[in-house]
């Protein structure tokens, strides 16, 4: 146990430390790749939620899960509203 949270408060120091060196006009298109590993965190999260652990194990699982999700519909939105920018606007006021 002491093992994971080692790996997660370094990971939480490198996320971190590589958002900040990111310039902020690359911020929109790297969101749309991390999309991806965040269906990936989605995947491992509800293999955990299943795995004969402890009861605390599976209310992180459950965290994960939800947190995910929220980071894959968000980063799929900004993107939506980033690509509406670039859309031709017609004249009857549409998108």
């Amino acid at each position: 146990m002491t093992m994971l949270i080692f790996i997660f408060v370094i990971s939480i120091f490198l996320g971190v430390e590589l958002i900040a060196k990111v310039p902020s006009q690359l911020h929109t298109p790297l969101m749309s790749g991390s999309n991806a590993i965040s269906g990936i965190t989605i995947v491992g999260a509800l293999l955990a939620t299943t795995s004969d652990s402890s009861t605390f194990a599976t209310v992180m699982a459950v965290v994960a899960t939800a947190a995910a999700t929220v980071n894959v519909v968000g980063g799929y939105l900004v993107t939506d509203r980033m690509l509406a920018m670039f859309r031709k606007k017609d004249g009857s006021g549409r998108r």
